[in-house]
Parts: C-alpha cells; structure tokens; sequence
C-alpha cells in the first residue's frame, strides 16, 4: 500500500512538473522593419502578398529591408475526361524573393513554391471564380511562408 502511494506521488510529480520549455511568440521574433516591396511578375499574387506583408512597413526596428518579388504562374491542365475535355487545372507559383539590408551587408535570396488545383465548372464564370479563389488561397499562404521564412533568416544571421 505504501509503495502504491509513493508510486503514484511520484508519477503525478513527474508528469505536473514544466520541463523548460516556452512557446515562442511570433511577433517577438519579428525584429526587422520593410522599407520598400518592389515586384514583378502577375499582378494579382503580387498584391496580395504585398498587402499581407504591408504591416512591416512601420515597424521601428534597427533592421531595415527591402523585397524584390519575382512571381511566376503556370497554369496546367491535371485531368482530362474520356471526352478529352479538361476537368481540373493544377495552378504552380513560384516567388523569388531577395533580401537587402541597409544596416548589414545581409544579401538573401530563396524560392517558394506551392501548387493547387481548382475543378472546371460548367460555367465558365464559375471557373474563373475557383480559378481566383485558389489564387487568393495560394498567395496569403506563400505570404505566411515567405514571412516565416524572412523570420528565420534574419534570426539565425
């Protein structure tokens, strides 16, 4: 009875106590500031990432940048039916983006990719519209990345 009663004070100590560990909040990771957000390429994704980044502009931290995008869109045809007619395209961008930095010499340049396919309609106002909604979809996620990944090159240099 005794052994069963330290048994488990012991597990309930073991698994009640914090190992160390801390949930890194984004926003404190966020210490650089964008100055300027040039970009080429297709229009609409452009915009969209640009607007999604745009709260970086402002910031009054040390570590100013500036973006060059260079965003490239392949649309091609995923699935055909036995009729040969097209049933689904499956959308590629791509962004190149490079980091400049005025304070440091920091020179960065990587690529993101993502890929999504939208199903064709039987009309065609309905296609354009899936067409866009993937599009805006796609774009707000390679923001994300292209933020995370601005995040975790900054850090580390």
């Amino acid at each position: 009875m005794r052994k069963k009663l330290i048994y488990i004070l012991f597990l309930s100590l073991f698994f009640t106590s914090a190992c160390g560990f801390k949930v890194v909040n984004q926003s404190e990771l966020i210490n650089f500031s964008i100055l300027e957000i040039t970009t080429s390429g297709n229009q609409r994704i452009n915009y969209i990432i640009k607007n999604k980044l745009a709260f970086l502009k402002n910031n009054k931290n040390n570590q100013k940048l500036n973006l060059k995008l260079e965003t490239t869109k392949n649309k091609i045809i995923k699935e055909k039916n036995i009729k040969n007619e097209i049933t689904k395209y499956q959308i590629l961008i791509r962004v190149h983006v490079k980091i400049e930095s005025y304070n440091s010499k920091i020179r960065e340049i990587f690529l993101i990719k993502d890929s999504g396919s939208f199903n064709v309609s039987q009309q065609h106002s309905q296609t354009l519209n899936n067409e866009r909604n993937l599009i805006e979809l796609l774009s707000n996620t390679m923001a994300d990345k292209i933020l995370n990944e601005l995040v975790l090159k900054l850090n580390d240099l």
